[in-house]
């Protein structure tokens, strides 16, 4: 294909051959707005039109790209209107099948002339056929050679089709190479020597046109060497621009706060228990990070009963004895208000001022609180996102702490912590997480944070029975609820639906809370779910931390913090619709006191493959971490993380499960860079992300 006018990379796809306002609104469906963009929009398979397959060799459940003379076209009649096209070469004959036909392909489809066809060869009722093959019409055999590359298989969207993927791909690249400076190679040539990595320039061409004796295989697995030099500067735009981040905040002042002599000292005496190591030695670090003036950026991970939230109120005590504010932010009213009580309870003794701060309060209470946090006073403020609105302003934030942080995206902090900026000093930052994350995303979505993990449960924790058993024996669960609550114990039953659903065939929590309480009538039954009011959903866990409710029907809504030390058996209703971390948030709402408790999975058959994986390994393992990174395996990255919450953008080419072994190097590479070349450092992240990253100017 000729082009007119040289273009530039930069240069909007409109420019192209072909590109009309239609074409150009499906393009941007996915992601395609100027011509460089098709570049690193790469192909997911390949089709190998090099060479014709006699049509006698053809085996069954294979590929091949064909060529035969029309015998016959015609339109048959039965259940669904079918086209058939049978064509023959020297070796033998096979049938072309289509179902979605015009009546221009059925005229097109003549018989006498030749054609090429590309598809699975399937069994047909008479004879080897192909489903809906991509074909062209050969007008001149002559002038119609073989292809020199293999053909690119690219994701596309509705109405757009591969053959004007493979033209505008075709141009892309042709612009590619007569603008190799708009595209330079930004990595070290001692690191690509190493690596044994192609250029950029190189790797580009070759996945988009890779050459006949070319590993389909390990393309199609995306372990090419081209496709993994690709991923290697993906990955390392991505850890660069936290890096950025990171130390654009480290530029940035912080308010010191001395190591606490008094509140922390009462704090603990007050305690009924004595701190884990692994409390102890979290506390020590964070202490010493806020009495820095340099920003605290840390992410505090610890499994389910680990005693995060203990640490996080030394930390918060430590800025109150400095005389400043605390924000603690929840992604739930019913978790802020659990956190609420807690600091209410163990620092109001203190002489603290604890505040809570939600939408749903009144709007007077509301006007109150924040009348208060405009004050120069010392002051714990604990709400949900209503934190970081425009109303709510901070007359000295000192410290920041975030729970359950992949609920919320990275701007959101951010947003946070700009508002808490007075005259240019920060506020220090605490990130909590029960969600154990694995060592691959930490090392790529928290890339800007230090980390600490409390890895040490309590003493008294005993550890969770799990079974898995089928729905047909809810029976036999009814029977076992009776004989924990008589003991005076209490029962969770977690369902995945509020109101009913055709398409789901589960038991929802309103129907489930009616037919247990019918069949338990001795047994106060409660219930709790998202669509109630935050003053609803506060009475009921009130109720049931206080026994007077025995067994609460409940949706994921008390998946994260809530905390029932008598509850000793959980029923989790078909637990196969739920992810593994899930699963396991889930499961640490029980054993949190010295009874042992026993979590039941109840499933409904028949169970998928992936199901049972997910099932088993939660019946064999309580370990948070080896959940979660069995969570990733089976789920991949953006579910585990939540990534439209996570602020993390979303990889063009790489893949954070089969790429990780490149995350050392890419570490190693990107404090290189930060030093050695920092001007190369932007060009990265913008080739990479782009406008999509928007964290450093939130």
């Amino acid at each position: 294909m000729t082009i007119h006018k040289q273009h530039s990379l930069s240069d909007p796809v409109t420019v192209l051959h072909g590109v009309g306002i239609r074409l150009q609104e499906k393009l941007e469906r996915i992601g395609i707005n100027i011509i460089e963009d098709l570049l690193f929009h790469l192909p997911y398979r390949y089709i190998d039109r090099t060479v014709l397959t006699p049509i006698g060799t053809l085996r069954f459940g294979y590929n091949a790209y064909i060529q035969g003379e029309i015998e016959l076209t015609q339109v048959r009649y039965g259940k669904r209107r079918t086209l058939l096209c049978r064509i023959s070469d020297s070796t033998g004959t096979i049938a072309l099948r289509f179902f979605f036909f015009s009546k221009a392909q059925e005229k097109g489809l003549q018989r006498g002339l030749s054609i090429r066809c590309y598809g699975q060869v399937r069994r047909g009722s008479n004879s080897l056929e192909m489903i809906h093959p991509e074909y062209h019409v050969l007008r001149d055999v002559q002038d119609d050679g073989l292809e020199k590359k293999l053909t690119a298989v690219y994701p596309i969207t509705e109405g757009l089709q591969q053959t004007r993927m493979r033209k505008l791909n075709e141009q892309a690249l042709i612009t590619l190479n007569n603008d190799k400076k708009n595209m330079a190679e930004l990595l070290p040539e001692k690191l690509l020597a190493k690596k044994k990595l192609p250029t950029l320039i190189d790797a580009l061409n070759y996945v988009h046109r890779p050459p006949p004796n070319a590993d389909t295989q390990s393309l199609t697995e995306g372990t090419h060497p081209a496709q993994q030099r690709l991923a290697f500067e993906e990955l390392l735009a991505q850890q660069l621009s936290l890096l950025e981040l990171r130390n654009e905040l480290r530029t940035e002042h912080s308010p010191a706060f001395n190591v606490s002599t008094k509140f922390v000292p009462e704090y603990l005496k007050s305690l009924p228990f004595t701190l884990t190591n692994a409390q102890v030695q979290a506390h020590k670090t964070i202490a010493s990070d806020l009495n820095k003036t340099v920003a605290m950026l840390r992410l505090m991970q610890g499994d389910v009963g680990s005693g995060k939230t203990v640490v996080a109120a030394l930390a918060a005590l430590q800025a109150i004895e400095a005389g400043y504010q605390v924000a603690i932010m929840a992604p739930t009213e019913l978790l802020a208000s659990q956190h609420y009580n807690n600091f209410l309870s163990w620092l109001e003794p203190l002489g603290i001022n604890v505040v809570f701060l939600t939408g749903k309060l009144k709007q007077s209470i509301r006007d109150s609180v924040e009348a208060q946090l405009k004050k120069q006073m010392p002051v714990i403020v604990i709400g949900t996102h209503v934190l970081f609105q425009d109303s709510t302003r901070f007359a000295k934030l000192g410290l920041i702490v975030i729970d359950e942080q992949h609920r919320f995206g990275v701007h959101q902090r951010l947003a946070l912590l700009e508002k808490g900026k007075q005259h240019d000093k920060y506020p220090h930052q605490l990130i909590m997480t029960a969600t154990p994350i694995p060592r691959t995303l930490t090392m790529t979505a928290y890339a800007d944070l230090d980390h600490t993990v409390i890895d040490e449960l309590p003493p008294n924790r005993k550890a969770i029975n799990t079974s898995v058993i089928s729905n047909n024996r809810r029976e036999d669960i009814i029977e076992r609820i009776k004989y924990i609550t008589a003991k005076g114990r209490q029962v969770y039953w977690v369902c995945t639906l509020i109101e009913e659903s055709e398409t789901l065939q589960c038991e929802t929590a309103i129907e489930t809370a009616d037919k247990l309480t019918e069949r338990l009538t001795l047994i106060k039954v409660g219930l709790i779910h998202g669509r109630m009011k935050a003053n609803e959903k506060e009475s009921v866990m009130q109720d049931f931390k206080k026994n007077k409710i025995g067994l609460l029907v409940a949706t994921t809504v008390i998946e994260v913090g809530v905390d029932v030390p008598n509850a000793s058996l959980m029923i989790i209703d078909n637990a196969e619709r739920f992810g593994l971390s899930q699963l396991h948030q889930l499961r640490g709402r029980i054993g949190r006191g010295e009874i042992k408790s026993d979590c039941v999975l109840m499933y409904q058959s028949p169970l998928g493959d992936l199901a049972k994986q997910r099932l088993e390994i939660m019946r064999t393992s309580s370990d948070g971490f080896l959940i979660a990174e069995k969570d990733l395996l089976l789920r991949g990255p953006g579910e585990v993380l939540g990534t439209r919450q996570a602020g993390m953008p979303e990889m063009r080419v790489a893949n954070l499960i089969r790429d990780a072994h490149l995350l050392p190097e890419i570490q190693n590479t990107a404090k290189k860079l930060l030093i050695n070349h920092p001007d190369k450092v932007k060009l990265l992240i913008y080739r990479w992300l782009g406008k999509s990253l928007s964290y450093s100017n939130v």
